[in-house]
């Protein structure tokens, strides 16, 4: 491991846990990989504000729309296999359909350009006002007509990837919950990831919480529901440290996957710019992507009840990140490009001398919250404002190290806050 890279792992989990308790989050997980090695796993505050369970690195989440970048890889292994191709009508697998539905692609779907609805009429499974659908169910929404013809532009669909999950039962005879978890979670070496949710399993679970508003207080979401029919798109759940895992694999320069490069590539080049996005983000197949440049990043979100979670594959620096939280206002989406920024300020400025050292530490003030971080040349000072601190009064703690530690393959932290 790179000097930069330590350093910046050392100094990350500090920086998270102080954006946990800033914003007053429950819980975060967070594992950086690189080179397909999990380096750091990292977790602070609760699983469960009800019980008081501390949040571990071993807590699965439910992380919801990670799962259609694991229906996608289904998808490229199945078209490697010269089992489906991504031109062929969604008609040649499914009967019964519409025809303007029969006739969008493999292709489309993935991509989310066939046109198709979002939720259908009631998307209140996501708010757990109702069980998710079945196919009947869903099939029932697209019976009506679409809102788009296909191919015109991006328009998400958890309705499409619910079809995608149907077209890998039909080729491979098998239920799309077993043959994704033994030819696409099992071959990548995930040991804490499942389809759906399963209670043998999926233990620690993290629970989903509410917002603090209107009622001055968060409630607990369990989030131990099963996805049925639509778990191709929503079903998930794993930890940290296996979504890094994953995702990283799945970076065009990877050096070990379960899928060719040029899958690879497939899935993650930009094929349609979100244009509802207020930042530019476009979608591959079963893939977000952001402005391309030395440090892009490509992944997926999650939103599930009472979880928002996010990873990312730095595809040039082959580092991949995942950040978890288990809160609806969770800052999965913000946190992830902060620690994106992170490592690349460390980086450019180089990784610190023993002689600096005894400029590392956190120092605070009435107003501000200052780190400092040394380059080889000069000390770097990041602040903070104190103003959103929910404390009437400032008390001085001691700082916590961030000296940098020996390098080793793995780095693990306890579910207690550096705080």
């Amino acid at each position: 491991m790179s000097d930069w890279l330590s350093s910046a792992l050392d100094y990350i989990p500090t920086w998270i846990d102080y954006q946990r308790e800033l914003f007053d989050q429950p819980g975060v997980s967070l594992a950086i990989a690189h080179k397909g090695q999990v380096l750091l796993e990292h977790a602070s505050g609760m699983a469960d504000l009800a019980t008081r369970e501390p949040l571990t690195p071993r807590h699965r989440f439910r992380v919801a729309s990670h799962s259609k970048t694991f229906t996608a890889a289904g998808i490229m292994l199945l078209r490697e296999r010269n089992k489906i191709r991504l031109d062929d009508r969604l008609g040649e697998y499914l009967v019964d359909l519409t025809l303007d539905v029969s006739d969008v692609t493999i292709s489309q779907l993935l991509s989310h350009a066939a046109g198709l609805t979002r939720d259908g009429p009631d998307s209140g499974q996501f708010s757990d006002r109702r069980p998710f659908l079945s196919e009947a169910e869903f099939r029932t929404d697209l019976s009506a007509p679409q809102p788009l013809a296909p191919g015109v532009t991006f328009k998400y669909s958890n309705h499409g990837f619910a079809l995608l999950g149907k077209v890998i039962e039909k080729v491979t005879g098998e239920p799309y919950g077993r043959w994704i978890y033994d030819q696409v979670v099992v071959p990548v070496g995930l040991t804490e990831t499942t389809p759906d949710f399963d209670p043998s399993v999926c233990c620690p679970l993290a629970r989903g919480h509410s917002t603090r508003q209107p009622y001055g207080r968060r409630f607990v979401i369990p989030g131990d529901n099963v996805t049925n029919d639509m778990a191709s798109a929503t079903g998930f759940t794993a930890t940290a440290g296996d979504l890094a895992r994953f995702l990283g694999q799945l970076s065009p320069g990877a050096q070990s996957s379960i899928l060719t490069v040029a899958s690879r590539r497939e899935m993650t080049r930009r094929h349609w710019r979100d244009a509802h996005s207020q930042l530019e983000r476009y979608y591959g197949l079963g893939t977000i992507s952001g402005p391309p440049g030395p440090w892009s990043w490509v992944g997926h979100a999650g939103g599930f009840q009472g979880t928002l979670t996010r990873t990312v594959a730095l595809p040039e620096q082959d580092i991949a990140i995942s950040v978890l939280t288990n809160a609806i206002d969770g800052l999965a989406n913000v946190w992830f490009e902060s620690v994106i920024h992170i490592l690349k300020a460390i980086h450019d400025l180089g990784a610190p001398g023993p002689e600096t050292a005894r400029w590392r530490g956190r120092w605070w003030t009435l107003c501000l919250l200052s780190w400092m971080r040394p380059n080889l040349s000069r000390p770097v000072s990041t602040r903070r404002s104190l103003r959103r601190r929910r404390h009437s009064a400032i008390s001085v703690r001691p700082a916590a190290s961030c000296v940098t530690r020996p390098a080793s393959s793995k780095r693990s932290a306890s579910a207690a806050s550096a705080w």
